[in-house]
């Protein structure tokens, strides 16, 4: 296995600049998400990684070696993307011993087979191994592609969207047997996605990109609850975080949409000052006590829960509520916050005020 740095790395094609001065430090052993919307740079970002492109400036570093120069084969990294690249025409069993038996590799027959059955048993697709690839479904076909990668036992696995393609309960299941394999297998795991909820649930570390620079690097709790700025806050959660332009007059936020006043804790801006509000939809609170009104713009039931967006001085709040609670579209609505999950960001430059 292996520990990869990218150093200052920049790629333009043509007069597109594809990344801008992006520094990674992987840990070996560590489940990297590189998170992003497309062309944010995640993908540019695994081919220099895997020696498909050279960077116009920067250095990879693999196990402490500059890899900058190296090919794909010296680098001993295993890609596997959203399109299978299989060979409809072999066996399952084909597909997972061609690497194996390629000009570059030594391996006797036993040892190919010894590796084909331990990556078959490690997939669970065992008794697909004499099956046609054309005869496959798509996560049958996906688990044969990463089978492919396993076989090589390499020293880094770069995962390219490899879920996207299946449809939403299929990849829930792949998500769980992807973290299962990295574990069992101990290996550094390099995976790109556009989906939050993969990054969340899968990553060691996350970093998110956007117009190709690597904007925060964090575990999946630090890039929730501590968004470096508000394109972070609102990269991540599901509605995403509400955020709301306003001003700090002591120990109270005035929201400038509705003029509402609601109470914040150890506010990190100074009294007077300009502030952009984010808060969670989970820690905006319904109460008939509550200080803002609004009335409910829509609901959306997801079982036990259900998402509100309630309509306040020309805003969209989202607000998360237990699915027990009755309350309908055009229903009037108190609302406030929890003051203590309140956070600070520059209106101008989006920073987040309590990490500057």
């Amino acid at each position: 296995m292996a520990d990869i740095a990218l150093e200052g790395i920049s790629k333009k094609f043509g007069p597109n600049t594809a990344l801008r001065g992006v520094d990674i430090d992987i840990k070996d052993g560590e489940f990297f998400v590189l998170l992003g919307q497309t062309g944010a740079g995640k993908t540019t970002t695994l081919r220099v990684i895997a020696g498909l492109e050279k960077p116009d400036t920067g250095r990879v570093m693999i196990e402490g070696q500059d890899a900058t120069n190296w090919n794909a084969a010296e680098r001993d990294v295993a890609l596997v993307l959203q399109q299978y690249s299989l060979y409809p025409r072999l066996t399952v069993r084909g597909n997972l011993e061609f690497p194996l038996k390629s000009k570059t590799q030594n391996f006797t027959p036993e040892e190919i087979n010894e590796r084909v059955e331990r990556a078959a048993e490690t997939l669970q697709i065992t008794r697909l191994l004499d099956r046609k690839v054309e005869r496959l479904s798509g996560g049958e076909m996906q688990r044969v592609s990463i089978g492919r990668a396993i076989v090589r036992n390499p020293r880094v696995f770069l995962m390219d969207e490899p879920l996207s393609a299946l449809d939403a309960n299929l990849r829930d299941v792949l998500r769980v047997e992807l973290k299962k394999l990295h574990h069992d297998l101990g290996a550094t795991f390099v995976f790109v996605t556009h989906d939050q909820v993969e990054a969340m649930s899968m990553g060691d570390k996350i970093g998110v990109m956007n117009k190709g620079k690597l904007v925060q690097v964090g575990t999946p709790d630090e890039i929730y609850s501590k968004p470096l700025n508000t394109f972070v806050a609102r990269s991540v959660g599901t509605p995403p975080m509400n955020l709301l332009d306003g001003k700090l007059e002591g120990d109270v936020a005035v929201i400038e949409a509705g003029g509402h006043r609601l109470p914040v804790n150890e506010p990190t801006a100074k009294d007077g000052q300009a502030v952009c509000f984010g808060i969670r939809p989970e820690d905006v609170v319904i109460a008939p006590d509550a200080p803002a009104k609004g009335r409910v713009f829509d609901v959306e039931n997801h079982g036990v829960i259900k998402i509100l967006t309630i309509e306040a001085g020309g805003e969209h709040i989202h607000a998360t509520v237990s699915a027990q609670m009755k309350i309908g579209i055009d229903d009037p609505v108190n609302f406030g916050w929890k003051p203590e999950k309140v956070l600070f960001f520059d209106p101008q430059t989006g920073l987040n005020l309590g990490l500057s």
